[in-house]
């Protein structure tokens, strides 16, 4: 039980520093960039290696920590192991979105910036679906339609950023993104609560080979 809790809890200090990152980030670069215009990416590039790269790092950390705790708790296999190629998915999306830059605001796409662009579309993808595949596992039970909700909200939110994206001229495509973020982060924090609550409340969960953790 131990190990679950510990995971729980690191998860969700990882998701609490990476916030708190992120918003020193915004507060340190140029007050000329607009967040409602222009997306986290391009506050990062700007400091490039900054707190937001940082941020970004630690967020796929703690992702992993909960990708740990959930393989210590899988009591269907086939599921919660798609779940867990999702969520890994994300984590690696974050990390490629962090070591490779995209492009300065107003210049011509380099492949740096397609590459950092791809991962992080995979990034935004892969954790809703894996949040709605995590909602269908009996230990989640308690959170099943708090995450439903999280990523039916995500999936509104992500088609929002590609029209703005597109068609829609990149109109607030930043206060698009930073809320599709909010959202996404907060089907982890969701995750890892419950594991929390559920190790602190005794909950005995099934283990491979029929032990329990």
């Amino acid at each position: 039980m131990s190990r679950t809790w510990n995971t729980g809890v690191v998860a969700l200090g990882g998701i609490a520093l990476a916030a708190v990152l992120t918003v020193i980030g915004h507060l340190e670069v140029n007050d000329d960039l607009n967040p409602w215009a222009l997306t986290i990416s391009d506050f990062a590039v700007s400091d490039r290696g900054g707190v937001i790269d940082v941020a970004m790092v630690v967020l796929a950390l703690a992702t992993v920590a909960l990708l740990y705790g959930l393989h210590r708790r899988a009591p269907r296999p086939g599921t919660a192991r798609t779940a867990e190629l999702l969520l890994g998915a994300w984590a690696a999306g974050l990390l490629l979105a962090a070591v490779v830059p995209t492009n300065e605001p107003g210049t011509a796409m380099t492949t740096s910036a397609y590459l950092h662009r791809y991962a992080s579309v995979v990034a935004f993808l892969a954790l809703p679906v894996g949040g709605w595949l995590l909602a269908r596992r009996p230990d989640l039970t308690p959170a099943a339609r708090t995450l439903r909700t999280l990523v039916l909200l995500s999936l509104a939110l992500a088609a929002a950023m590609v029209w703005s994206a597109y068609p829609g001229d990149r109109l607030l495509i930043g206060l698009a993104e930073r809320l599709l973020i909010l959202t996404e982060v907060a089907v982890l924090a969701t995750v890892a609560v419950t594991q929390a609550r559920a190790v602190d409340h005794g909950v005995v969960v099934p283990h491979e080979g029929g032990a329990t953790v």
